[in-house]
Formats: structure tokens, sequence, C-alpha cells
């Protein structure tokens, strides 16, 4: 298996809007958070699977798992698989709609959000692997206290909305269309709400896409603050539960803080609707899946959607 040691040079030029997630304790003051609520495992990969030495990818998951219940042993909702370039600084997030219909490893087939339910990290990381061609080398799973944790942590965060959208429970009175700021409670509803959205998954991973991005500026605007990605990972050891070593931790928190947004691409995985048994389904386009991850498995890098 790979270790970041080899992948992370000392002179680090850059990574990716997806380890936002990753290390995204590195913003969230210590008593905000339990270790509960945020999880960052190494996938076990495959022997002789066609991966980059310069590019790392992390699975970003939003845990549906309430109160009590275990948070990697429940339905994913927000999947992003993100690639980030540890020589060039470019990254790219492939955004996958939680409802798509695909093969689970050793569960036959179901919904892609729980793969997670079933068997864990692994089984996702598996589940999305299989999917777009590329394994994950971490996956990275959350609940949704921790996610507004974080936004108001930095101050909240700027999106670039494409269009007025609403939803009666989350936000009622909606989200205007252009650069719009969002808090911790509003950077939630706009990366789950659905409903109001005219794709509705599809939409919606495109707006978990761009929150991301937002995260990624603002922490790239405070990342010279003296002490800022120290503290980070003071947190992350006391809240994170993880098999990862401080010093691993470390370099992601720095890379993370160095990615250039304006080498950061993403697309979403399309699909058809369909019905099995009873359920509405997401029949994703497999060769879509499979040609984005060609095109960014190398470079992190997509050229077009």
């Amino acid at each position: 298996m790979r270790t970041l040691r080899t992948r992370f040079p000392r002179t680090l030029k850059g990574i990716t809007l997806g380890c936002v997630l990753a290390v995204a304790a590195v913003v969230v003051p210590t008593s905000a958070v339990k270790p509960t609520e945020l999880e960052l495992v190494k996938v076990q990969r495959a022997s002789g699977v066609d991966v980059h030495p310069e590019v790392v990818w992390i699975l970003a998951v939003g845990s549906d798992a309430r109160q009590g219940e275990e948070m990697t042993r429940a339905r994913g909702d927000a999947l992003q698989l993100v690639g980030m370039n540890t020589r060039t600084g470019a990254a790219t997030s492939i955004g996958i709609p939680r409802d798509s219909w695909v093969s689970i490893p050793g569960h036959g087939n179901n919904k892609i959000n729980s793969a997670l339910y079933f068997g864990g990290p692994q089984a996702l990381g598996g589940a999305v692997g299989n999917l777009v061609g590329i394994q994950p080398d971490y996956v990275f799973v959350t609940r949704f206290k921790f996610f507004q944790a974080l936004v108001e942590g930095i101050g909240g965060i700027d999106v670039d909305n494409p269009r007025f959208f609403s939803d009666r429970y989350l936000k009622p009175r909606g989200f205007g269309a252009g650069r719009i700021h969002l808090n911790g409670y509003s950077a939630m509803a706009f990366a789950r709400v659905r409903y109001g959205l005219a794709s509705g998954d599809f939409d919606r991973s495109a707006n978990q896409a761009r929150v991301l991005r937002g995260i990624q500026r603002k922490v790239r605007e405070r990342a010279d603050e003296p002490g800022f990605i120290e503290r980070g990972v003071v947190s992350v050891m006391e809240n994170l539960r993880t098999d990862l070593p401080p010093a691993e931790l470390f370099r992601l928190a720095q890379a993370m803080a160095q990615v250039d947004p304006a080498k950061v691409t993403s697309c979403v995985i399309q699909g058809s609707i369909g019905n099995v048994g009873g359920a509405s389904v997401v029949l994703p386009y497999v060769e879509m899946a499979r040609r984005l991850g060609n095109d960014a498995r190398k470079d992190a890098t997509i050229s077009s959607c």
C-alpha cells in the first residue's frame, strides 16, 4: 500500500479541494465536535491498480447516522471522490449521486450510499472505485453537525450559486443566484437540498462541490495566520478517529491549505432515473464515470464533463 510519506515532498506546491473534508478539523474548535463525528481511514487497495504516484484520492462522505448510531454503519449522503496532484496543485472532485444503483463488493447490487451501511468505509470505497475506475486512498466520513461547526469555525463561506432554489423544510426563503455567503447551517442546507433543484440529485452533488470549493478558498485565505495549521492538527488528533499517524495528518493539512483555486475542476456523474423493487434509483452512466476517472487519474484534472 502506498504511504503519504512518498507522495508529499518537503516543498509542497499544492493539493486539492477534496482534502478539505479530510482535514477539515483544522479549523474547528476542539470543543465543537466529538470523536464519533468524523473518521478518516486508509483504504486497503488491491494490487495492480493503475494510479499515478503524484495523485492522492480521498472519498468524502456525509453520514446519515442519527444520534447514537454508528457513523460508519449508516447510509452515506454527500459522496465526492477528490483527487489531488501534489506536484502541480491541481485538484478535481467527481460527484456521485447517492441513489446510484451499483455493485457493492460482497453485497450484490444496491444504492451506492448503502455500501457504508453494509460494509463501512472499505466497502463504500470499493463501490466507488468499481464505478469510476479509481480506488480512493482514504475515506473521510463525517456527521453533518461537524460540517456545520467547520463552516462556523472559519467565519462562513462564499459560493457561486447558478440559480435560485429553496426547500420548504431546510431553507424556506431559499438561496439567491450569484455569489452568496453561507453560515454553518446554510452551508449544510445548500449541500443537502435536492427537491427544490431542477435536476435533483445531480444538482445537489454539484452544489456539494461548490461548498467544498468555498471551504477551501476560506482556509487558503487563513493559512498564513501564525499557528493556524498547527492548532488544527492538534484539534484533529483530539477529535478525529483515524489510523493515520500525526505526521501524515500534518502533511495533509499543509497540502490542503496550498491548493491553487485556479486549478480546481469538478464534474458530476450523470444517469437516468429508474425503478428497482419499487424504489427510485439513479442508473449511472458507467461509460461517463469511467471516462472521468481515466481523464483525472494521472493529473487530478478533468478536461470536460
